[in-house]
């Protein structure tokens, strides 16, 4: 039976602006579920992106828990956050973010090398990722000597590489034509359920989000599940 890895409680986020407050997210509640793709869809400005941050622990909430495998993240120190992100949760965003100065499998290699291992210790690993999504050719390629696509499969290789409990995917086919779009939904979809990785997806993308397990929308901050039959007129 899968099990929940990632509940959130009351989130909320607010921002103070001037004299007034910006409510961005208003008690968000959400379990990830082992193994499962869940999509996240709503209008621009809604907040996704804030809230993508808070779960993957790259932004505190203003008020609500957030626990990952029972323990409660809320509580810890940025420098324990640091650690707990670079070994159980990893991100893939709308551009790439690779480090221009690295090749292929120096980036991919790059969540290893932060945590301690040599990029001798990480070369197979790296490679065996760059193999998995098709780019055994372009290892020794800079950022800057690959397509868009190919950039954007870089980025999920170097996602896999520290065997994260969660991927957070922050509309990552965003910045690519309708062929690349399709080649990286089905890998992400390979992926996942090769490596039962849970994948948490904000996407604008209407055939992305319905070949997710489960669709959430997020509406004046709030999230509310919806059918996928009906999600053409939700979004």
């Amino acid at each position: 039976m899968k099990k929940n890895i990632l509940t959130a409680r009351s989130i909320t986020k607010n921002y103070v602006m001037g004299k007034s407050t910006l409510e961005v997210l208003q008690g968000v509640d959400l379990e990830l579920v082992e193994g499962k793709i869940l999509a996240i869809i709503g209008e621009s400005g809604a907040g996704k992106s804030t809230l993508l941050h808070i779960l993957g622990m790259l932004d505190r909430p203003t008020t609500g828990t957030l626990s990952l495998n029972g323990e409660d993240l809320i509580k810890k120190t940025d420098e324990e956050l640091a650690v707990y992100r670079n070994r159980f949760v990893s991100f893939i965003f709308q551009f790439h973010h690779l480090l221009p100065e690295f090749n292929a499998l120096e980036n991919v290699a790059m969540p290893a090398i932060i945590s301690g291992k040599t990029l001798s210790q990480s070369r197979e690993k790296a490679a065996f990722l760059l193999e998995k999504v098709g780019l055994s050719e372009r290892i020794t390629h800079r950022p800057n000597e690959l397509s868009g696509g190919e950039l954007q499969r870089v980025s999920v290789a170097r996602a896999l590489m520290n065997d994260p409990s969660i991927i957070f995917a922050d509309e990552p086919s965003g910045n690519l034509d309708h062929r690349n779009s399709e080649m990286l939904h089905d890998l992400i979809w390979d992926l996942a359920r090769e490596h039962n990785c849970t994948f948490v997806v904000v996407t604008h993308d209407i055939a992305l989000a319905k070949r997710a397990d489960s669709i959430m929308k997020l509406h004046y901050g709030v999230l509310e599940v919806i059918d996928s039959e009906k999600i053409d007129d939700r979004l």
